[in-house]
């Protein structure tokens, strides 16, 4: 499929399943929360029907196995893994909600989150952080910077952190490169955020007063039940790891889609994980989790129909400045053909803000040449700008990362009131926007 002959249209229904995800659940809450499944199928309905009148059956099958086994499937895997794996392990005693306690949870989730993924650090901190604060009257305020530096910001120092770092590290960066050239950056916005956080939830506090009757009073000592599990953890590390250093040389070839060895043992690897966890936990850990599949269920509906219909739209956009959206890509060219890194964090930031974020990094990774050794070198402040992007800017929206929706259907089970999608977005527009924009000034001009 050549983007360059794509009609803008092909982009309808993509642009109508972000609609949906945002205007349904105000105008229509006990619709969506039924059926959000299937308006989704819908929209990727939308998109293969007429897909398949134009380009054929044929065509229409080999992207569809191709979305599925070379992109959805290791995606689904993984997050499944990382969620059943972290809800296994429950933090036990209650820990109390001041911004103190608050602000130090989420630096150590910021820390977690290149170490075991956002999907991981986020499914592992935020029950207990929901906990701690259960008898706080303001409390969104807490899950929404929750999101912003764990389920995304966090994992921008190595590939494990987030997907699209992983795919630079299979495109050869360097496993490390990436904690040597945009640490300052990073340490920059989660500084920034906690101490706005402390602020903000320093204010929350005050006003409160007297806080009403804490629902969960310390019963037990701190610590892990379900701790095996982190053995589990470290064995999908392990499996991810393998995927991207061993070389195996032999590929199977289903429909047009290569599969890699090393790809399939890293996804029947997941599997097994999930399947052991759910084994070897006791089920008094996911009660006291209240661990459910409704978050993980929502996830994979919508994402199965955000890969079907965003098929086009990275098509046209690979298409480079002969596509549809060819302004976009010459917006990150100076006049003398050169990278500009400032250009090239906020194309790729605010496409990754609702486009998926891993194939939006290999967009602009290709337009700024591809060549991983020279990007790390002499274009060193454009690979960058395109990696800060990529997991920073994927707190702008809900859809910007698939933590971000697991967050916020636990916050929603766990009776928190959460913004609404744009509500979201005014949240990060007011405080990640002039972060971003700052940083522009001191990292990337």
């Amino acid at each position: 499929m050549n983007g360059a002959t794509l009609s803008p249209l092909w982009g309808v229904p993509f642009a109508g399943l972000l609609l949906s995800i945002a205007i349904l659940p105000l105008v229509a809450p006990k619709l969506w929360h039924h059926h959000y499944g299937k308006v989704a199928a819908a929209w990727a309905l939308a998109f293969l029907v007429p897909f398949a009148m134009q380009f054929g059956p044929s065509e229409t099958v080999h992207e569809l196995v191709h979305v599925a086994l070379a992109e959805y499937v290791p995606f689904i895997l993984l997050l499944t893994a990382l969620f059943t794996v972290a809800g296994g392990i429950y933090i036990r005693g209650n820990l109390h909600g001041s911004p103190a306690l608050n602000v130090g949870l989420l630096a150590i989730g910021a820390v977690l989150a290149s170490l075991m993924g956002t999907t991981g650090a986020s499914m592992l901190l935020i029950r207990p952080l929901i906990r701690a604060n259960d008898n706080r009257q303001h409390k969104a305020h807490v899950v929404i910077f929750f999101i912003f530096i764990v389920s995304n910001v966090g994992g921008s120092l190595t590939p494990l952190g987030d997907p699209p770092l992983f795919l630079g590290f299979l495109k050869g960066v360097e496993f490390f490169w990436t904690a040597k050239h945009i640490f300052p950056e990073t340490l920059f916005i989660v500084g920034a955020l906690l101490a706005l956080f402390w602020v903000i939830d320093s204010h929350f506090y005050r006003k409160e007063g007297v806080l009403p009757v804490d629902p969960t009073p310390d019963t037990e000592r701190l610590g892990f039940d379900g701790s095996v599990n982190f053995i589990l953890l470290l064995c999908v590390v392990g499996l991810v790891l393998m995927s991207g250093v061993w070389k195996s040389g032999v590929t199977i070839d289903v429909y047009g889609t290569p599969m890699d060895l090393q790809g399939i043992v890293r996804d029947v690897g997941l599997i097994a994980i999930v399947l052991v966890s759910l084994w070897i936990t006791p089920s008094k850990v996911h009660d006291d989790n209240q661990f459910n599949w409704g978050p993980m269920a929502e996830v994979a509906k919508l994402f199965a129909g955000i890969f079907l219909t965003i098929v086009p739209v990275i098509a046209m956009l690979r298409a480079g400045v002969d596509g549809p959206f060819g302004a976009i890509v010459s917006a990150v060219t100076r006049p003398d053909g050169s990278p500009n890194p400032a250009m090239y964090f906020w194309a790729t930031g605010i496409l990754s803000s609702f486009l998926d974020n891993a194939p939006t990094y290999l967009v602009f990774f290709n337009s700024a040449g591809g060549d991983a050794a020279l990007l790390m070198t002499t274009h060193a402040a454009t690979l960058a700008a395109i990696s800060a992007g990529a997991v920073f800017m994927g707190a702008n929206s809900y859809i910007g990362n698939a933590p971000n929706l697991m967050v916020k259907a636990i916050a929603e089970d766990r009776k928190v009131r959460m913004p609404s999608f744009f509500g979201y977005m005014l949240w990060s527009s007011c405080i990640l926007l002039p972060l971003f924009a700052i940083q522009t000034y001191i990292f990337f001009i």
